[in-house]
């Protein structure tokens, strides 16, 4: 079950009926809790899977990081994220697909909220020289198939200072702590899946 202190809990059915004609997140699925989205993924996946299933994560019990840093989920404060993806990419060019999602992400958070952010390679993005998201990308081979890629997101949204462990305090920010005020996370999720499906599109389809 869902925490009560969720005010705003993001709703699979709502955020699909903004995107009827996207890519990423033609499918998407929100679950409570999980090890990581990006594990979430990997166990549902299969040859067939869809490219363009998302998965969101309300707390994360084991979020990991770039070179297995912990990623803190607090609970119901943060967009937490994978998507499952198909790229027509050689394996060892992830890194494509990391500089990709901070760039739309980046994006975003200059667009909606005048805010501008820094990208700091190889996998993050700060305000004020604090880290507000982070990427994480996965991939594994397929046999007659594309590459299977899991592209992980998390995005400090709504958490206050007092939410961040006491060591990451003076490295972590949230968009409510540059803004002082609250994010709609599920406005936000919308804005940020857009801009992905679009980017995405034009950078590794054939057609886009």
């Amino acid at each position: 079950m869902l925490p009560a202190e969720i005010s705003d809990p993001l709703v699979a059915e709502q955020l699909q009926a903004h995107l009827p004609c996207a890519m990423i997140g033609r499918q998407i699925i929100v679950l409570d809790q999980t090890s990581s989205t990006n594990d979430a993924i990997f166990q549902v996946a299969t040859a067939n899977s869809n490219e363009g299933l998302v998965v969101f994560a309300e707390h994360q019990t084991a979020g990991r990081g770039q070179r297995g840093n912990r990623w803190e989920s607090a609970t119901g404060k943060g967009l937490w994220f994978s998507m499952l993806l198909r790229p027509k990419i050689r394996i060892n060019d992830s890194g494509r697909l990391t500089a990709w999602a901070i760039e739309a992400i980046a994006h975003v958070i200059r667009t909606e909220f005048f805010l501008e952010p820094a990208i700091k390679l190889p996998n993050d993005v700060q305000l004020y020289g604090r880290k507000v998201a982070g990427v994480l990308v996965e991939m594994r081979a397929e046999q007659k198939a594309p590459h299977l890629a899991i592209v992980g997101i998390g995005i400090n949204v709504n958490q206050s200072l007092e939410d961040f462990p006491l060591e990451l305090q003076t490295r972590a920010i949230s968009l409510a702590m540059a803004l002082h005020l609250r994010v709609n996370r599920q406005e936000l999720a919308v804005a940020i899946l857009r801009n992905l499906d679009r980017t995405y599109r034009a950078r590794f389809t054939p057609d886009g």
